[in-house]
């Protein structure tokens, strides 16, 4: 065997150490992939507790748009229901108005022809 070519025991010796090299390195990058696996671990629940945060005033923020919102139409509702009445008010007074002038009317006609009735028989007699 020429010097050049490495023995058996060193191969095997140099295969060993190749390993614990590479075994090595994956504990540094497992590692370093721990800690930046925390950190976006970290983040993540960060962003998750900001998030809630958010739903909870929005969700607090639509509940007072939607009160808001019920306050306004029951406003308008209530508003609608007043002017009804005084249109309905306003229709029977009228109504009323024009009975009334009926009335006065028909006893007008009845008094002139009673008049006329009663001119009549004092003509004839």
């Amino acid at each position: 065997m020429s010097r050049k070519e490495p023995s058996f025991a060193e191969r095997l010796q140099t295969a060993e150490k190749a390993k614990q090299v590479q075994l090595q390195k994956i504990r540094e990058t497992a590692m370093a992939h721990e800690a930046q696996s925390a950190e976006r671990q970290a983040a993540r629940v960060e962003t998750a507790e900001a998030r809630q945060l958010r739903m909870a005033e929005r969700k607090t923020a639509n509940r007072a748009a939607a009160e808001q919102r019920d306050a306004k139409r029951a406003i308008e509702k209530a508003r609608l229901a007043l002017i009804a009445t005084e249109e309905k008010a306003r229709k029977d007074a009228e109504r009323v108005a024009r009975l009334e002038a009926d009335v006065a009317l028909k006893k007008e006609q009845k008094a002139a022809r009673d008049s006329k009735y009663a001119a009549r028989k004092a003509r004839q007699n």
